[in-house]
């Protein structure tokens, strides 16, 4: 499973990690997902981290490769340049499903729909998400990591 943010946010940028924010609920997701697998914590070095996902089946990109922002937030993106998605095959022939994390990555769809692969848009883990609860979000990607045969 794959999943597509749209452009990582100034903390994440400046620490070099996605979703690096204290307030996104990108990991504390993921953990809830697997509490009793090897647990993670956000104490844990971030390459541990990746690589506990990974292990998990589940990788990261981003919709855009580049673009000009003032600031974390999706509505301030300018000038956007979308990734080659098509590469993605390639590169990862055993990938089963592309999850968007918020619309602004799902504004893409049509652009990862080309792979033939399932597509499906998840709740934004930001805290700028204010209107989904944790247990809601929680709830939408448990039902999506489960669609891509990970649990």
């Amino acid at each position: 499973m794959l999943v597509l943010g749209s452009f990582p946010g100034a903390t994440s940028l400046a620490r070099q990690q996605y979703y690096a924010h204290p307030q996104n609920a990108f990991w504390k997701i993921l953990q809830a997902i697997w509490p009793s697998s090897p647990y993670i914590t956000l104490a844990d070095s971030y390459e541990n981290r990746i690589n506990w996902m990974l292990d998990k089946g589940i990788g990261l990109w981003d919709v855009y490769a580049s673009c000009e922002r003032e600031g974390s937030l999706d509505s301030a993106i300018r000038e956007p340049q979308v990734n080659d998605l098509a590469e993605l095959q390639r590169r990862c022939p055993e990938l089963r499903l592309i999850a968007h994390n918020g619309g602004e990555s799902f504004r893409h769809a049509r652009h990862s729909r080309t792979l033939g692969l399932p597509v499906v848009r998840l709740p934004s883990t930001s805290p700028a998400n204010a209107s989904w609860s944790f247990e809601r979000k929680l709830a939408a990607w448990r039902e999506v990591v489960g669609l891509a045969g990970l649990l």
